[in-house]
């Protein structure tokens, strides 16, 4: 029997015992998350999540250097047993994530690995990849939300949509796929020019959507007459011109906000206009402390809660989310803000 087989028999059947109640923790983390980002307005295409399997963890805990485990500890030291990955648009948002995060979680481990590809000075695998874990519990703040992943640890990658797509084609195609060994240099030649253009291309995209919210013009859209709200496209538009340095949020959430505003009977881009004239939107900046780029949605959410106060918190739309809109509440009206 070879030294590391026994010790990595033992860990795979502790896992096995271990891994179904993780299950429950990684939708938890996933819906955390979730809330987080849009809770910050910062935009995303998909936030997922898994549970490793034991045939995975199996493979992991098997890995060698020489003749040595690579990870000796394989329970403590193989830690993306609960797996989360974020996607976002652009590499801006990738960064406002992390930044989220920090503020929000505790930072176990942090690394960019498009940093240290760079470095070496080469192109590749590029994505964020964060261990967080629930910060210690306070008793002077109650953390609900926090409570159903207290004791765990995610390992949470952040890439954009591009380098997700670079990253799934090259492990299909390495691990997955079957490469003769007289094409693997021609193959690596091409990952790596492949990896270069979309580098480039991010750089373009983010590029692209400065320039947008810098000149979005405020346009009718096409507006369904059955509905009141301010439609989506309208306030996407109005806001890229009053939030100019926001970033964009997640499609949806402006519809979701102009629920709220519906609620609180604001049905025309005039209405809204000239209620944001009453608040010094650079003001609610400074009384938030964002360390991060909050996004337009998030921008206007501050607003109207600033202006219509406990009225806001008490909407139903607003209802899954009372305790975190009374602490902002609690901050925009904070004489040290």
């Amino acid at each position: 029997m070879p030294p590391t087989d026994l010790p990595v028999r033992e860990a795979v059947r502790a896992y096995a015992a271990l891994q179904p109640g993780l299950v429950e923790p990684t939708e938890h983390f996933v819906e955390l998350i979730t809330t987080l980002l849009d809770d910050a307005g910062i935009n995303y295409l998909s936030v997922t999540g898994r549970t490793k399997s034991v045939a995975s963890f199996a493979a992991k805990a098997a890995r060698t250097v020489g003749d040595q485990l690579l990870y000796p500890d394989p329970l403590v030291q193989i830690t993306d047993q609960i797996g989360v990955r974020v996607i976002t648009y652009v590499h801006s948002d990738v960064a406002a994530v992390a930044e989220l995060l920090d503020d929000e979680l505790t930072i176990l481990d942090d690394r960019d690995m498009g940093q240290e590809t760079a470095r070496a000075g080469g192109f590749g695998y590029a994505s964020r990849h964060l261990l967080v874990t629930p910060d210690p519990p306070d008793d002077e703040v109650h953390q609900a939300p926090y409570d159903e992943v207290r004791g765990h640890r995610a390992s949470v990658q952040v890439r954009t949509v591009l380098q997700h797509a670079w990253a799934e084609f090259e492990h299909d195609i390495r691990y997955k796929g079957t490469v003769p060994e007289e094409y693997v240099p021609d193959l690596d030649r091409r990952f790596t020019l492949a990896a270069g253009l979309l580098e480039l291309a991010d750089r373009e995209f983010s590029t692209i959507r400065e320039r947008l919210q810098a000149v979005a013009p405020v346009s009718p859209g096409e507006a369904d007459p059955s509905d009141p709200r301010i439609s989506g496209q309208e306030l996407a538009a109005f806001l890229a011109g009053q939030y100019a340095d926001a970033g964009w949020s997640h499609t949806d959430h402006y519809g979701w906000i102009g629920g709220l505003m519906l609620e609180l009977g604001i049905t025309s881009l005039d209405e809204l206009d000239g209620l944001l004239t009453s608040v010094d939107a650079d003001a609610i900046i400074r009384r938030m402390g964002y360390r991060y780029p909050a996004g337009a949605v998030r921008r206007l959410d501050d607003a109207l809660l600033a202006i219509f106060g406990q009225q806001y918190v008490d909407l139903k739309g607003n209802s899954h989310r009372v305790e975190k809109l009374t602490e902002r509440l609690a901050k925009l009206n904070s004489p040290d803000g």
